[in-house]
């Protein structure tokens, strides 16, 4: 017996996927008693209850999938399997529950939304046939089992998610709202109980949803203030959640989201602005409340990115984004300046200032003239300058910190005010400090200001013998780390050839090795540690260092533990590094020529590392998916917009498009989530970026079961990158492989067929067929060999004034088998669909007689058997088309064809020729030997 509760869990995953739940539970049974490491024992237990729900015994499966969410409450598996259990047991409430949790980790998971919808559907039911009360009586009901202290826990989690569905609900939130339940529900909240809380902040957003007065008349008798006070408390569910009733009231007052038409309601809510920019005030007032907790803060700014700046740069009104400007721009600039180490510091998460940058670079980015940009600027500047005081160092390191925030935002606003005078010389003043604190945020904000060659070149000659300095003597790992990515950044600005040896001690791999030690080591915290990682991310550029940080397990899996916390530094820096790691970047390919005349006059020219070189790339991509890479980026692609950029989405997708290489991958990438995760990288992003990812979905479509690699409606959004291929300013291979995924999609169902047809692929398609590159010519015939199964495909074939049925016709002529084989199968259904095609075969080219003598004749049983059915058809088709064929040699060919004796492999082939026969028969265009 193994005692390796790996290998056991290895062996029962096999024996899952072959079907045999008995073998691999004892498999996992046996890992889970051998098995000391918690993480494994999570794994193992709600692997046990994927093997319970098969079998039938969903009380063990339940019990399991719990065990596993005892270990790891966020474990979406178990939580989706329990719900799984606990709806086959009846508990629908609870499985409800599990299934809301698994929406909110994965918002775009459509599994999981139709889950709630049938859970929903549900439970609406059972609360309809709920005993013989009328409407109102039942949420009087619910109300008085909530409100119970003595109410059985079972009965009131019950109870509670009913509300949440009757909210949902038009009438069931009417009757709530009529029957004294905003009241009801404010005492829910204020019971201080986490799951009643919940329950009534969820049916609140159920009832504002779509409904203007309702949401204005909540939002004013709970109170703005209110409102923000428990979206400030230190629950992430809670926070959440009253964020999410906030924005719900919010979009009713802008007018968005499915507004309905409530007769004269419109008359009572005659401006919502006041409202609008009473909470936009109060969110900007919990920005600087020492009361709000971190997590309240990152909803303020969250609800102040997602509401403030225009959605449509076309929409001229920007007045949101002013009206912040004038009267919360400070607000939002004291958070950007806040230093964590410091005891005065508001209380913040690790994604804070991050989100504060990126809510300065939006509102930057709304301003429509260079009048609203001064003036944003000089707001900064009389900020920046009331926070200098050379009596008061911790107000100036403010100052500092607010400049290096401001150029995590609007950059080119961030260089501006690195120009303000004594900026500059207070950060490499400070970098000499003797104080930690100092020398921390200075070297923070040296390295945000050197990402410009030209502000670099002011730092590389004022700051580089300092950060050496700091490197070499401090002894605090929190400001060694910044110092070595510092001067990382400044090598990386100064060019290859100026070069990162020129900066630091030793070589780039004893420094990497420094990185890969800092990154592994768990006593340190979290943020210092990606800075470790925005090390690697320069370093990795050098092909020795990334082979080497390849090759360290260990290390890997940290950055892969550490991108999953998803903040924006990180997944760029972790992008960056597997990007260089792979060498998806793009290179500028030499010419043999330049290359000779530059050695001639004695330049340099730089040449290949041999690590460089595509096997050693196919080792590094190799190891990289045995660690488990393709998790780690289906992570990183669930991140919220704000914190998930345009730029580390095409990073990543560059990296999958790396890994999608090799054929023999696409089905580990598939199974840990990367189809999946590459259809929003497909969709949204950089132009390259959306080329990249519609390319690596190509590659996984061209080969993979489409039913296994984008279950359910999710193959339905891959047709739309995949068309988008299917364009000249595109390569060859992104072509070829794109038809290749489209004719794999359009041989599974007709409503894929209509799906392809709806995103306008055919006109590109045909123009493939008349490619001169044979692949191109075949995959697009081979293309249009499985759409022609559809009824609307078919009748623009039959349609007057085009050519597509002469190019079928000529394209099975053509020398090469393999377009013969798709043209002529092409033809087959055609003919066999639509009588009118037999006849206008026949007229649209003199040669479709030879052609289809030569198919009938054909060497490859295939491309014969496809002939002898079009003959069939067009025999079957009309007396007068029969006699005409009957009167040519094809006679001849049906007769030597139909009289060979039966045989196995080529019984198909001798059979329509025998049909062919007697259909001319029964037209009496020929007859019988023994008549003859």
């Amino acid at each position: 017996q193994m005692e390796d509760p790996i290998q056991l869990k290895e062996e029962g995953n096999k024996y899952f996927q072959a079907s045999d739940y008995e073998k691999a539970l004892q498999s996992y049974t046996q890992a889970i008693k051998l098995n000391k490491d918690k993480a494994l024992q999570a794994v193992l237990y709600r692997n046990r209850a994927a093997c319970f729900l098969k079998k039938e015994e969903y009380a063990k499966a339940a019990s399991d999938a719990s065990r596993a969410i005892d270990i790891n409450a966020s474990d979406i598996k178990a939580l989706y399997r329990r719900s799984q259990a606990l709806e086959k047991l009846g508990k629908l409430d609870q499985a409800f529950k599990d299934a809301q949790k698994c929406a909110t980790l994965e918002p775009r998971n459509k599994n999981f939304q139709e889950t709630l919808r049938r859970l929903g559907a549900n439970i609406q039911e059972k609360v309809n046939a709920w005993g013989t009360f009328s409407t109102d009586s039942r949420v009087q009901k619910m109300f008085e089992i909530l409100l119970d202290e003595n109410s059985d826990k079972e009965k009131r989690e019950k109870a509670a998610n009913n509300l949440i569905v009757l909210g949902r609900e038009e009438a069931g939130a009417e009757r709530i709202f009529q029957n004294n339940g905003v009241n009801l529900l404010l005492q829910l909240i204020q019971t201080n109980n986490p799951e009643l809380i919940l329950a009534a902040v969820r049916t609140l957003s159920g009832m504002c949803t779509g409904h203007k007065a309702r949401a204005t008349a909540i939002l004013h008798y709970l109170g703005i203030d209110s409102i923000c006070m428990w979206m400030s408390v230190d629950n992430e569910e809670i926070s959440l959640a009253v964020a999410n009733l906030l924005q719900s009231i919010t979009d009713c007052l802008m007018g968005q989201g499915k507004e309905e038409h409530h007769g004269k309601e419109e008359a009572l809510v005659l401006d919502t602005k006041k409202d609008l920019r009473m909470i936009t005030m109060r969110l900007l007032d919990m920005l600087v409340s020492k009361k709000v907790s971190g997590q309240g803060r990152d909803r303020a700014l969250n609800l102040l990115n997602k509401n403030i700046p225009r959605k449509d740069l076309k929409d001229h009104d920007n007045s949101r984004s002013i009206f912040v400007i004038d009267n919360g721009l400070k607000k939002i600039l004291k958070v950007v300046g806040q230093i964590p180490e410091m005891p005065d510091c508001l209380p913040l998460t690790e994604n804070t200032q991050l989100t504060a940058s990126v809510l300065l670079n939006k509102l930057y980015d709304d301003l429509r003239c260079d009048p609203e940009r001064d003036n944003y600027r000089l707001i900064c500047e009389e900020y920046i300058k009331s926070k200098i005081d050379p009596q008061d160092m911790d107000k100036t390191l403010h100052a500092v910190q607010i400049v290096s925030g401001v150029l995590q935002g609007p950059f080119d606003l961030g260089n501006k005010l690195l120009g303000m005078k004594g900026v500059m010389e207070m950060m490499v003043a400070l970098c000499g400090s003797e104080r930690e604190i100092d020398q921390l945020v200075a070297v923070e904000a040296l390295i945000h200001a050197s990402t410009k060659l030209s502000r670099a070149t002011f730092i590389i000659t004022n700051g580089v013998t300092l950060l050496k300095e700091i490197y070499k003597k401090t002894k605090n790992e929190k400001i060694k780390i910044r110092a070595l990515v510092g001067l990382c950044k400044l090598g990386s600005a100064g060019g290859t050839d100026y070069g990162l040896r020129q900066f630091a001690e030793g070589s780039t791999e004893k420094l990497a090795k420094q990185c890969r030690k800092w990154l592994c080591n768990t006593s340190i915290d979290a943020r210092t540690r990606k800075w470790a990682v925005e090390g690697l991310s320069y370093l990795t550029l050098d092909a020795d260092v990334k082979d080497d940080f390849v090759e360290d397990e260990p290390a890997l899996k940290a950055m892969f533990d550490l991108a999953k916390a998803s903040d924006k530094t990180i997944l760029y820096s972790v992008a960056s590094a597997l990007v260089n790691c792979t060498n998806s970047y793009d290179t500028k390919e030499l010419v043999p020529e330049l290359v000779q005349l530059a050695k001639f006059s004695k330049q340099h020219v730089p040449e290949e590392h041999p690590k460089d070189k595509k096997d050693f790339v196919v080792k590094r991509v190799k190891r990289l998916l045995k660690a488990g890479v393709v998790s780690a980026l289906a992570c990183m692609v669930k991140a919220d917009s704000a914190i998930l950029t345009d730029q580390s989405k095409e990073l990543i997708a560059r990296v999958f498009l790396a890994l999608c290489e090799d054929p023999k991958d696409r089905g580990t990438i598939v199974a840990q989530g990367g189809g999946k995760a590459l259809i929003p990288l497909a969709v949204e992003g950089t132009d390259v970026g959306k080329i990249k990812a519609s390319h690596a979905l190509a590659k996984i479509a061209a080969i993979s079961n489409p039913d296994i690699a984008f279950p359910g409606e999710r193959v339905y959004e891959v047709v739309r990158p995949l068309v988008s291929l299917l364009n000249t300013e595109r390569d060859g291979l992104q072509n070829y492989e794109a038809l290749l995924g489209l004719t794999n999609f359009s041989g599974r169902s007709d409503k894929l067929r209509l799906k392809i047809i709806k995103e306008k692929a055919l006109p590109d398609i045909e123009n493939y067929m008349f490619e001169n590159h044979d692949q191109l010519r075949q995959a697009a015939t081979e293309c249009m060999c499985n759409l022609v199964v559809n009824k609307e495909v078919q009748e623009r074939f039959v349609a007057d004034g085009n050519d597509r049925l002469k190019l079928v016709v000529l394209l099975c002529g053509e020398d090469d088998e393999k377009v013969q084989v798709a043209a002529a199968g092409a033809l087959a259904m055609l003919t066999a669909a639509q009588k009118k095609l037999c006849s206008k075969m026949t007229q649209v080219t003199t040669q479709w007689l030879e052609i289809l003598q030569r198919l009938c004749l054909h060497d490859n049983m295939e491309i014969q058997h496809r002939g002898l059915v079009i003959a069939f058809n067009l025999i079957s088709a009309d007396k007068e088309l029969a006699k005409k064929m009957v009167e040519s040699e094809l006679l001849e060919i049906l007769t030597y064809i139909g009289k060979q004796e039966d045989h196995p492999k080529k019984q198909h082939i001798i059979s329509v020729a025998r049909d062919c026969l007697t259909k001319c028969m029964d037209y009496e265009l020929i007859k019988p030997l023994s008549q003859a």
